[in-house]
């Protein structure tokens, strides 16, 4: 398998997200102003995800751990810089997440409920300006739109990895032969 340009991958998610440098250097400005927050935000999010009972597995003995990983990744996101090595790591979250095989639809619920309890946050701190906290919502909810592309794109490559291992298996053929067929392929295909 290929490995994956963590550059290209960044770039691709910063554009479908939105999240654009204004938000970057914003969220990076006000970082400090949130991250006493971040706390409530992440006690709330594991409340209601103990609310789940498809979750309860995941959550077992582990909700300690669970929530200082979580901390730790939340304030992340208000330090930057967002570049290929943030995309890296985020894509590793993503990774972690598929090796206990948590369903790929708990990554978008989950967050959405950091954004359900930021919101009201970024209302409270921003209250007394308005434009500002626009602003601040813009960027928060296209920085985790951009956390959110680059980890389930750990889902499509384990799932990619998986057939490609089921399909190995079923024919026979060895990584080496495939790997071989699929770059004739695919210099085949660009002298086309």
């Amino acid at each position: 398998m290929s490995q994956i340009n963590f550059a290209a991958l960044c770039e691709h998610g910063k554009s479908c997200s939105g999240f654009d440098a204004e938000d970057e250097q914003l969220l990076i400005a006000e970082g400090d102003q949130l991250k006493p927050h971040l706390v409530n935000v992440t006690e709330h999010f594991y409340q209601e995800l103990q609310q789940i009972p498809a979750a309860a597995p995941f959550l077992e003995g582990r909700l300690e751990a669970l929530k200082a990983t979580h901390l730790a990744w939340l304030e992340t996101v208000f330090t930057g810089p967002y570049d290929e090595v943030f995309a890296a790591r985020m894509h590793k979250v993503g990774e972690v997440h598929v090796q206990v095989k948590l369903p790929v639809e708990f990554m978008s619920s989950g967050i959405l409920l950091i954004k359900k309890h930021l919101i009201p946050i970024l209302a409270q701190v921003y209250a007394g300006d308005v434009e500002l906290m626009g602003k601040m919502m813009k960027a928060v909810n296209a920085v985790t739109g951009f956390c959110l592309i680059i980890m389930q794109e750990s889902y499509q490559s384990s799932l990619l990895a998986q057939e490609l291992d089921k399909f190995m298996a079923i024919t026979g053929i060895s990584r080496a032969l495939f790997n071989n067929l699929a770059s004739a392929y695919k210099d085949n295909d660009t002298a086309a």
